[in-house]
């Protein structure tokens, strides 16, 4: 759904994928945000999904919006790390440090509801660290291995 939010006398257009998810992901300019909102807020926010467009658009908020990456779960993540897209178990790591690997390439397997899920490199490089091994449960966007080098990347 979109919204016209003012933010310092600045109007913005804000594209939010589900209002009622914690915490609610907006999209403004193409940018991704993750948003928290306060538990006092939440009954206004959802009366505003529910179709009262024209209080969304005229409402007025002072918050500058927060990145995703400030939200992370493990505070080592830099732009070089490899990250879970889902919340899992990890059954098989198929990288040492110092092995190289493309982009594309399986690097381990987290099982999620059941389902056993290849997570693929998104950039070819030299693995530095590690971060994960078998058994272990990881949360998404933990840093799951650490690049020392970085190649190309690739959106799969």
């Amino acid at each position: 759904m979109k919204y016209k939010i003012t933010v310092n006398n600045q109007t913005f257009e804000v594209e939010i994928e589900n209002i009622h998810a914690r915490p609610v992901i907006a999209r403004v300019d193409g940018e991704r945000f993750e948003v928290m909102p306060e538990n006092g807020n939440q009954a206004e926010a959802e009366k505003e999904a529910g179709g009262t467009k024209n209080i969304a658009e005229k409402k007025s908020i002072s918050q500058k919006p927060v990145t995703a990456a400030a939200f992370s779960p493990n505070p080592a993540i830099s732009g070089n790390a490899l990250t879970a897209p889902l919340p899992g178990t990890v059954v098989d790591v198929f990288v040492k440090p110092g092995e190289k690997v493309e982009a594309g390439q399986v690097v381990l397997v987290i099982e999620a509801m059941k389902m056993k899920n290849s997570i693929r490199s998104v950039y070819s490089g030299t693995i530095s660290e590690v971060l994960v091994s078998p058994g272990q449960s990881v949360a998404h966007k933990q840093a799951l291995v650490k690049f020392a080098d970085l190649g190309e990347a690739a959106w799969i």
